[in-house]
């Protein structure tokens, strides 16, 4: 149950997609995308295994884990989200779409993954950039593939836990949408790794 009250202005009710919604969806997933595909140009054996500290992931960690919650998040999305309860009236879908975009890419506070999420370390480079675009593909493909994705919601921990208990209800469509902000989210942990002053050279 969603705690809190939205202001009346911005209050709407569930509807179908508009073409303005899933457009930016589709860019959100393609910025987010390519921002990591980016970032992994030209990597070494040595540099995508390499760990700054004990207990910070690797870029092929990071990666990894990007995949395990890409997976997750489109079985969810497929298989949970269509007999998923009713949104409740007057929530306020689009505040949450805003948080979901601005705030769970936001590295300032720092939240353990879910132990099923853990990654392994035994993907490689080319595999990992591989799957993660069959994935985000699937991904943009749901927006129009799966119906009513308005009309459901589910519990959102992450989304609790950024809104200080305030929101805690996330829409196919926002589970889509924090699907491509958790891979920007990542992309940020995987530029800090390449800063650090003994990332190796080559």
């Amino acid at each position: 149950m969603q705690s809190g009250t939205s202001t009346a202005a911005a209050v709407a009710t569930p509807q179908a997609l508009t073409l303005s919604e899933i457009d930016q969806a589709n860019l959100h997933l393609d910025q987010t995308r390519n921002g990591v595909i980016g970032a992994l140009i030209g990597l070494s054996e040595a540099q995508w295994r390499f760990k700054p500290a004990l207990g910070v992931w690797s870029i092929a960690e990071n990666m990894e884990h990007i995949i395990f919650v890409e997976e997750r998040l489109l079985g969810i999305i497929r298989d949970q989200i269509p007999t998923a309860p009713l949104s409740p009236a007057g929530r306020n879908f689009q505040l949450v779409d805003a948080m979901i975009v601005n705030q769970f890419p936001n590295r300032l506070t720092k939240y353990p993954a879910p132990e099923a999420l853990n990654p392994k370390g035994d993907c490689a480079l080319n595999e990992a950039r591989d799957r993660m675009a069959v994935n985000t593909g699937k991904l943009a493909a749901c927006l129009e593939s799966v119906p009513d994705l308005r009309w459901h919601v589910l519990e959102s921990p992450p989304l609790k836990a950024i809104s200080k208990g305030e929101h805690v209800l996330m829409d196919g469509y926002q589970w889509i949408l924090a699907a491509s902000a958790h891979t920007e989210r990542h992309t940020k942990q995987i530029l800090e790794v390449k800063a650090d002053p003994r990332f190796p050279a080559n």
